[in-house]
């Protein structure tokens, strides 16, 4: 970027030096015909101090362009910080979001487990209860062939 502000500013140095030695030329036919009275060297001094002016004003107008390319580089640089910003808030919120989602998912996985222990422990009272159910048809079985076989052999 500076780069070419450099380029810019030795064509205007150039340029401004073709026109100082064209002004020095016409500053030296004057001051032949003036330097009688002395007033040559004051009009030559003047040019050059115009001369310098004019360079000043160059050099000032050149940093005045540098300083506004660099505020607009700055200006930009902050809408894009600002939209980084923005976008970096986005994912906190997103991030925010799935840490709840996540711990309202384990809360409700919790909660099943929790109900798939009950439902095991009900399982577990039920087998109980039906070896227990099981065992007194077992037994009530063992009588009735008892009592069948001990009629059998009364009948018999």
């Amino acid at each position: 970027m500076f780069d070419k502000f450099k380029k810019n500013e030795g064509e205007m140095v150039e340029e401004k030096r073709e026109e100082n030695s064209v002004i020095e030329k016409e500053v030296e036919t004057v001051i032949e015909s003036t330097s009688q009275i002395g007033i040559g060297e004051l009009m030559g001094k003047r040019a050059k101090l115009e001369d310098a002016i004019d360079y000043v004003g160059l050099m000032i107008k050149n940093l005045k362009e540098k300083r506004t390319l660099l505020e607009k580089d700055i200006e930009e640089e902050s809408v894009d910080i600002k939209n980084l910003k923005e976008k970096l808030q986005k994912v906190s919120e997103y991030i925010d979001e799935e840490n709840k989602g996540i711990e309202e998912l384990a809360y409700k996985r919790k909660q099943v487990e929790t109900e798939a222990d009950e439902a095991s422990q009900i399982i577990n009272n039920l087998r109980e209860k039906l070896s227990g159910v099981d065992k007194i048809i077992e037994e009530e079985g063992s009588r009735i062939k008892k009592v069948k076989e001990s009629r059998d052999t009364i009948e018999g």
